[in-house]
């Protein structure tokens, strides 16, 4: 035994004298980053050192406005990996720069950071070759053996970062697209779904197609390639609008409070959505269902915020009609979509919040679209108890109602935005988040607290037509460095300041509201941070 043990300290210390002696080399190492592009992520090789060693991968936010690098003030997202390779899937985000390091055994650098390489540039130049730009792809279709009637409904996939897009109809396809007879165009559709009235027209031949277009009104990538529109004018239709909220995608749980989203139906002002406890009795028809515990009527929306907690465990239904400006129906209910409720489901982890924690961003995106969900890129189990609009008042008053029934182990706070640009001063902030604080502790839930991203007062007006209380700023950091002397905290502040302190248009576009890519980043951010704060 005692060889052994005088033989491990002899391995160490030749181990620890090769990785310090500059004999040996290694303080001359640096690895040679290079990026690959491998259809749905990116893949990071490096040139591997010859020694019993881990790498240390390094992902550092871009909130640069001309895509510069800079040397980071702030701590980089870190990864580690025995390999001299690693994946950047499409739940990082990709407006990153990274780096990489080789570690010892001992925990200390050997030699110098590889080169740096900015994946967003990567994936300009990717767009600009081989796969060209970004583009609609059309999901409907119809031929002359399967013609669609005369109201149509054109389905294509969503486009990051588009806000609305344009559709256009012609009658022909000339070789010459100048020539082309317009028939219809708009550029007012904000889901990626439009159903045209084709009725007035008497041909049978139409083609479209869809573009998608930014906050600022400029094309994103490529329009979609011209779509052939067959039609039978003496096939039967119904009238009904289409659901595409995807409520418990891959396993996730349904949100405390549901949104529900639709392409509209033509032809209607408004719509209303019932929600049921059974399936609907009632199908395609007009008149509400006996099953009926909610319902709502919206105007010149497709998405609706439920306003009340779906907390009573079971399967729970929810459908949508257009109506015309006399709340009259135009056409029928559209098919029941189901979602469950499950309070296991947050046993573990909830996050809890306004609507930076309940969802979407970028304009038009609501927390219907999963995708602008932080939520979705967690890597543990985890349930979105948020509510748009949350002040931090009404997230203490309302934290026994929602919270305690999910019994959760830990709870991820992020809230007081609204309370702070709206002028509420950080006293009041700081005494609120102490209340959840204590109410946590009382019921044995470990509150874990996130700083505040940063805002953009200008961006905000802009987008809203909203002010913000000019000692905003302030009034975060005082909030900031109270959420710091926590025991349990994960700072996300610091990886959402551009150079004036403020949230750049790469990270939330209106200026409030995370958008895609500060969602995935934040969710990253909140990953490498999880053993920390939950062991």
């Amino acid at each position: 035994m005692k060889r052994l043990i005088i033989l491990i300290v002899v391995l160490l210390s030749l181990i620890y004298w090769a990785e310090t002696s500059s004999w040996t080399g290694f303080a001359q190492y640096q690895p040679e980053l290079l990026v690959s592009y491998r259809e749905d992520h990116y893949e990071l090789t490096w040139t591997p050192l010859t020694h019993i060693m881990y790498y240390k991968v390094e992902a550092i936010p871009n909130t640069a406005s001309d895509g510069s690098y800079n040397i980071p003030e702030i701590k980089p997202i870190k990864y580690r990996t025995w390999k001299n390779k690693f994946i950047i899937s499409n739940q990082i985000p990709l407006n990153t720069f990274w780096r990489v390091s080789a570690q010892g055994l001992f925990h200390r650098p050997l030699g110098a950071y590889s080169n740096v390489v900015n994946i967003a540039q990567i994936n300009k130049d990717q767009l600009a070759g081989d796969q060209q730009h970004v583009q609609p792809l059309i999901l409907s279709s119809s031929t002359p053996e399967s013609p669609a009637s005369v109201y149509p409904l054109l389905y294509w996939t969503k486009v990051p970062r588009a806000v609305q897009y344009e559709l256009e109809i012609f009658a022909d396809n000339p070789q010459n697209p100048k020539t082309m007879v317009k028939l219809f165009a708009t550029k007012y559709i904000y889901s990626n779904g439009y159903q045209a009235n084709l009725s007035g027209y008497k041909i049978t031949k139409f083609y479209w197609r869809v573009r998608a277009i930014d906050y600022f009104g400029r094309q994103i990538g490529n329009v979609s390639s011209l779509q052939e529109l067959f039609i039978d004018p003496k096939q039967e239709y119904i009238l009904k609008p289409y659901p595409n909220t995807e409520f418990n995608n891959n396993g996730m749980p349904t949100p405390l409070y549901p949104v529900y989203s639709w392409i509209p139906v033509a032809g209607a002002v408004k719509h209303e959505v019932e929600v049921t406890n059974q399936p609907p009795e009632n199908v395609n028809d007009i008149q509400p269902s006996k099953f009926r515990i909610w319902s709502m009527i919206i105007e010149n929306a497709s998405d609706c915020y439920d306003e009340h907690a779906r907390i009573t465990p079971g399967a729970y239904y929810w459908r949508v009609r257009g109506l015309d400006a006399n709340n009259n129906p135009v056409g029928v209910w559209s098919d029941a979509e189901t979602f469950l409720v499950d309070l296991k489901r947050g046993n573990y982890a909830a996050t809890f919040g306004d609507s930076i924690t309940h969802g979407g961003g970028g304009i038009s995106y609501s927390p219907a679209d999963w995708e602008y969900n932080y939520q979705t890129y967690l890597q543990f189990p985890v349930v979105n108890l948020g509510k748009s609009g949350d002040t931090s008042e009404t997230m203490a008053e309302r934290f026994d109602r929602d919270v305690l029934p999910f019994s959760p182990k830990f709870l991820l706070i992020l809230g007081g935005t609204n309370s702070l640009r709206g002028g509420i001063p950080a006293e009041r902030v700081i005494q609120d988040l102490t209340q959840i604080r204590q109410k946590c502790l009382a019921y044995n839930i470990r509150p874990i607290f996130l700083t505040l991203p940063p805002i953009n007062p200008t961006a905000i007006n802009i987008a809203f037509k909203e002010g913000t209380s000019p000692t905003w700023k302030e009034e975060f950091t005082k909030v900031n460095q109270f959420i710091r002397k926590q025991q349990y905290y994960i700072d996300l502040e610091p990886y959402f300041l551009d150079s004036k302190g403020e949230l750049p248009s790469s990270y939330g576009i209106d200026g409030l509201h995370p958008d895609l890519e500060a969602k995935k980043l934040m969710a990253q951010i909140i990953n490498s941070n999880w053993r920390k704060v939950a062991k």
